[in-house]
């Protein structure tokens, strides 16, 4: 394939990371721009203001990292992050149902999302080909005259006057804060179709220190938020021998910061390896709250005019309810969709990555806002085939209860292995009528 000059990628999340990894192996420079000087060892920064909350990678989205940066995994792991059965060293309590243990094969990663973003950040810092543009940010998109292509963006660094680069494509991995929308707008291109599902919530994460008598030696703890009880409770093994408990509320609920407080909304969960560890463990610091007040779509794909050399990538084309854990996985596996495009050529590159990124984010989408649509205060259309999926999916919780099959099979479309239709297979279907109303 012919190389060309220069792209530039806006933004040095995880997202962004992974976008410059594969454009590095087509273009002759990739440029990251970020707002942020990027720290030099692992840390929270402005930029990333969900660095200091409860993270988790999916086990599709250890298999992408793993594509993308050859031993990845491995390299975490040496680092102390554990790489966890998410089944057999995990407590799930799905609907108030407690999941039957089992070996699943999923095997996610526990890690911080500093040290995780730091690994990968060195890994793209090595790349020959990949500088950084550090505490700058883009204010606006250079195009040709008639406006049909870009053809480099304007950068304004924090101190010192706004400057070009020139680049034959440019992607936006800016997040919640990108600018496309705008810009397009400026540029006389509609706005990409958008929806919002408001959910309000709000989650707060404290640290503890990790001891083997812990969750009765496994690795994880889960409860989800249902309509009579709207909170969920996450722990999740990390790095430096320490568990991440999150505790979340929705709509409005809001998890007490002191420290008897974080205890009784830890006990209001009901699970009792939760409660315990809050209770018993040492805490490393005190709980950092952050609020998330919608899920947010931008239907790109749906326009039928956009300026070619220019994409859309991460949060900025889809940002879901975090309780899910899908944005690093589903902004890995638009990477992975990239890599395999340009692999194919660059012609109408917007037009095939914005409908194969479609296809990757419809079935977490569905996932997280169907599920959200249970809350009788969420705003949105329950379309009978939302409330039959919620049903269902209420009756396999209550099934896995005794069937590791269905456990297993819920767990692989959570972890966005497998797509959510594959729960209504009739093997499937069938264990859940089955089991769905027995006593355990």
């Amino acid at each position: 394939m012919e190389s060309v000059r220069n792209a530039v990628v806006l933004g040095a999340s995880l997202a962004g990371l992974a976008t410059a990894k594969v454009l590095s192996e087509v273009y002759d420079t990739v440029t990251v721009v970020d707002r942020d000087q990027l720290p030099e060892r692992p840390g929270p920064r402005r930029g990333v203001p969900q660095s200091r909350q409860l993270h988790v990678v999916l086990a599709r989205g250890r298999q992408d990292l793993d594509s993308l940066f050859d031993g990845l995994s491995d390299e975490l792991g040496a680092r102390g992050a554990p790489q966890v059965d998410i089944n057999h060293q995990v407590h799930w309590l799905n609907d108030g149902y407690r999941m039957r243990r089992a070996h699943s094969g999923l095997i996610g990663v526990g890690v911080s999302r500093p040290l995780l973003e730091h690994v990968v950040r060195e890994r793209v810092r090595r790349l020959s080909n990949v500088r950084f543009r550090c505490g700058a940010a883009a204010s606006e998109l250079c195009t040709t005259d008639d406006r049909t292509r870009v053809v480099g963006v304007q950068v304004t660094p924090r101190d010192g006057a706004p400057y070009p680069i020139d680049a034959d494509l440019v992607v936006d991995a800016c997040g919640r804060s990108s600018r496309t929308p705008a810009w397009l707008t400026a540029l006389g291109y509609p706005a990409p179709p958008e929806r919002r599902v408001r959910i309000d919530i709000t989650y707060a994460t404290r640290l503890y220190r990790r001891e083997p008598h812990h969750l009765g030696g496994r690795l994880g703890a889960l409860t989800n938020a249902v309509p009579e009880r709207p909170r969920t409770g996450v722990v999740a093994a990390q790095e430096d021998d320490t568990f991440a408990v999150a505790l979340c509320g929705v709509l409005g609920d809001e998890p007490p910061l002191d420290p008897d407080g974080y205890l009784r909304f830890a006990e209001s969960l009901g699970v009792p390896e939760i409660t315990e560890l809050v209770h018993d463990a040492t805490p490393i610091g005190p709980p950092v709250r952050m609020r998330f007040p919608a899920s947010v779509r931008r239907r790109y794909e749906r326009l039928r005019r956009f300026p070619a050399g220019h994409l859309v990538v991460g949060d900025a084309l889809c940002s879901f309810n975090p309780v899910y854990g899908q944005g690093i996985t589903v902004a890995t596996a638009e990477a992975v969709l990239l890599r395999d495009l340009l692999r194919t050529g660059r012609t109408d590159l917007w037009r095939r990555f914005f409908r194969g990124a479609a296809r990757i984010i419809d079935g977490p989408w569905d996932i997280a806002v169907g599920t959200d649509l249970r809350f009788p205060a969420v705003q949105g259309r329950r379309t009978p085939k939302i409330r039959f999926i919620n049903a269902y999916v209420h009756r396999l919780h209550a099934a896995a209860r005794r069937d590791p099959v269905l456990g297993a099979a819920f767990l692989r479309v959570l972890n966005l292995v497998d797509p959510p239709a594959r729960l209504l297979r009739p093997a499937i279907a069938i264990r859940v009528v089955r089991g769905g109303w027995r006593p355990v």
